[in-house]
């Protein structure tokens, strides 16, 4: 059993909670997720890990309350405990296996929307601790939604806080702040990493292609089973077959098909999308789920 230490609501239907899961802190890093189960009956619920502290053995989520399970899931107090707390899973980031001093080189442009916020904090802490201070972007749709704006101020070189409603901070979607910074404040990037809701990557990656900036995007947001079996994640990038589960779930953003991953995700809800992309996909659709006979 792997017990909660904290468990506190950051804002109306996201939650975060700190995990004892010493196995996990000791070898996770930046970009990486877990599975979680509430119990032997549960439903595997991947969780981005949005820190980790190897000293203690402990390791920190952040999710949104969107159905059942995770419902459930903020039903759970200090002091309960997870019955499966597995990881870490899926690829580190990228930017783990350069060298300092090729990250100083760079300059860096995190851009997180929403939930987001969460994968995008242990990596800018990542680099901080390293040295190297990158310029953050963080997205909500109103002031109420915002999270984590205090610990990513604290590691973050520069915090440009937005809402969509003008409510807090710069007014506008992310996109906006990009282009403004950008065009009109003068800034370069040699690489924008972003994540959140796949509407959000797509149109900053689009705004990125134009503006000539490498992005990287986490797939996190259409993972299901987490292990590559059910195949809900299958994703296409420059024209290859991935899984954001255990290919990513990072990617070049400018080579994701994202129209295709919204609109699959979409039909895949159904018993009867389910079947047609089956036929359609042939060898590449999993099917592991079991739903797809």
């Amino acid at each position: 059993m792997y017990q909660i230490l904290q468990s506190k609501e950051l804002t109306t239907n996201i939650y975060m909670m700190e995990v004892e899961a010493k196995r996990v802190a000791k070898s996770c890093m930046p970009g990486q997720f877990v599975i979680v189960r509430l119990d032997e009956e549960g439903e595997r619920i991947p969780l981005t890990i949005c820190d980790y502290n190897r000293e203690k053995g402990t390791v920190t989520i952040v999710f949104q309350v969107v159905g059942e399970g995770s419902y459930e899931m903020a039903q759970l107090k200090t002091g309960d405990s997870f019955h499966d707390f597995v990881g870490p899973l899926g690829q580190p980031s990228e930017l783990v296996h350069e060298s300092k001093e090729a990250l100083a080189a760079k300059k860096i442009l995190f851009v997180a929307g929403g939930v987001g916020t969460a994968p995008v904090y242990p990596q800018v802490k990542w680099l901080h601790e390293n040295g190297v201070d990158a310029d953050v972007i963080v997205g909500a749709k109103n002031k109420d939604l915002l999270i984590l704006e205090d610990e990513m101020k604290a590691v973050a070189g520069n915090l440009y806080v937005t809402t969509d409603d003008g409510s807090y901070g710069r007014s506008g979607m992310v996109t906006t702040t990009i282009s403004d910074l950008v065009t009109k404040e003068g800034k370069q990037y040699d690489l924008c990493v972003a994540i959140g809701p796949m509407i959000m990557m797509k149109f900053v990656c689009k705004l990125t292609k134009e503006l000539g900036i490498p992005t990287i995007v986490s797939l996190n947001p259409i993972m299901v089973d987490g292990t590559g079996m059910c195949g809900a994640c299958r994703v296409t990038v420059g024209g290859k077959v991935k899984f954001a589960c255990v290919d990513g779930p990072e990617f070049d953003g400018h080579q994701v098909n994202f129209d295709e991953a919204m609109q699959r995700q979409a039909i895949y809800k159904t018993a009867e999308g389910r079947a047609y992309l089956a036929a359609k996909e042939g060898d590449t659709h999993h099917g592991g789920c079991g739903n797809c006979d």
